[in-house]
């Protein structure tokens, strides 16, 4: 798998007219070397591949790394990557446009004279878009994880309990499943707080009666999960139970259109639609969903601005809300796969509304 995607990145090389890539986002160069560590750096070019890193990780990439020559550098990188330019010839390199820092980019113009820097206009993301077997079952395991925890936490929550206590136990509970980190940081947002759509976890105190919106995810073995569920405290009343409808309305029928060819601009408008014509449209402001891999917020987005139509392999989010200052809000996200004939829900967890 791992040299596959080496080979699919190379391919790319003559359509984007370099001659060597830099890579060093962590998620593209572990993506298509192997590596799980951190602070090193890929060198490619069409005859070569180079795995870069310092004596903290030279054993680490030699155990793990697939398909590069493992180099040990000693700080300055620039120095290195000049000699390795000046070696392979390299009279255009490609860089990650949206990682290189001006710093960087303004030392390499110095040193690598003669040599064009251009963008890889995201084209490792790109590929990313489309997972394959060994990334699905990773993400599956993740989501299955983000699953227990919501059945725990549900057993957790009690009026009087504060926001943080509730975001600390779910990242314990993952944790003690087999996560190695979270995906971003929890978001617990109750009451009048869950109309912030990020309302990451406060000490506010839980109330009976309450909206409390949750949305995590954990990191598996290099792979994020992400959901959201918005349960109530207690009775729900008419208010909440008709907002709290229309968003499952809209998460549903989007759901129901996922399908390869589909635009992520139409699955967007299917959902947002429905939430406008409820008269609600002003309070639904992002996007509908957006890719999770090893990013948890990945292309492709979802959204009224995407340029990308759904293929099988992509998984994307499906996650409309509402959100309403001085009342509250609702969101409902899962994680879905889209398949050769229409979708898998990667997300178990119950979207009718709980109320505990």
């Amino acid at each position: 798998m791992i040299e596959k995607r080496l080979q699919k990145f190379l391919a790319k090389f003559d359509e984007l007219n370099i001659d060597a890539a830099l890579v060093y986002k962590d998620e593209n160069r572990n993506y298509l070397s192997g590596f799980t560590g951190d602070d090193s750096f890929l060198f490619i070019t069409k005859e070569k591949s180079y795995f870069i890193t310092d004596s903290r990780y030279t054993e680490q990439a030699q155990n793990e790394v697939v398909g590069f020559e493992v180099l040990e550098y000693k700080p300055p990188i620039h120095d290195f990557i000049k000699s390795l330019v000046e070696k392979h010839n390299v009279k255009r390199l490609g860089v990650e446009e949206d990682r290189m820092s001006l710093s960087d980019y303004i030392t390499y113009k110095e040193k690598l004279e003669g040599v064009e820097i251009v963008k890889l206009e995201q084209t490792i993301e790109k590929i990313r878009m489309i997972k394959d077997d060994e990334e699905i079952k990773l993400i599956e395991t993740a989501a299955s994880i983000a699953d227990k925890a919501f059945e725990h936490i549900l057993k957790f929550i009690k009026p009087g309990i504060s926001e943080r206590e509730v975001a600390l136990e779910i990242e314990f509970f993952m944790k003690k499943m087999g996560a190695s980190a979270l995906s971003f940081p929890t978001i617990v947002a109750s009451g009048t707080r869950s109309s912030l759509p990020h309302g990451t976890a406060s000490d506010k105190i839980i109330q009976e009666g309450e909206f409390i919106t949750l949305d995590f995810g954990c990191v598996y073995k290099g792979y994020c999960s992400d959901m959201t569920r918005t349960i109530v405290l207690g009775k729900a009343n008419e208010k909440q139970k008709e907002i709290y409808n229309i968003v499952l309305e809209a998460n549903e029928a989007a759901l129901k259109a996922v399908r390869p060819g589909i635009s992520c601009v139409e699955l967007d408008k299917i959902a947002r639609d429905i939430i406008v014509e409820k008269g609600y449209g002003d309070r639904f402001g992002h996007g509908l969903g957006h890719g999770v891999g090893r990013e948890v917020h990945e292309l492709p987005f979802v959204n009224a601005r995407s340029k990308f139509n759904l293929e099988p392999g992509m998984i994307i989010t499906d996650e409309p809300g509402i959100y309403i200052p001085g009342f509250g809000g609702v969101r409902i996200e899962e994680l879905v796969l889209v398949t050769e004939d229409g979708y898998r829900v990667l997300s178990k967890s119950p979207k009718h509304l709980i109320e505990l």
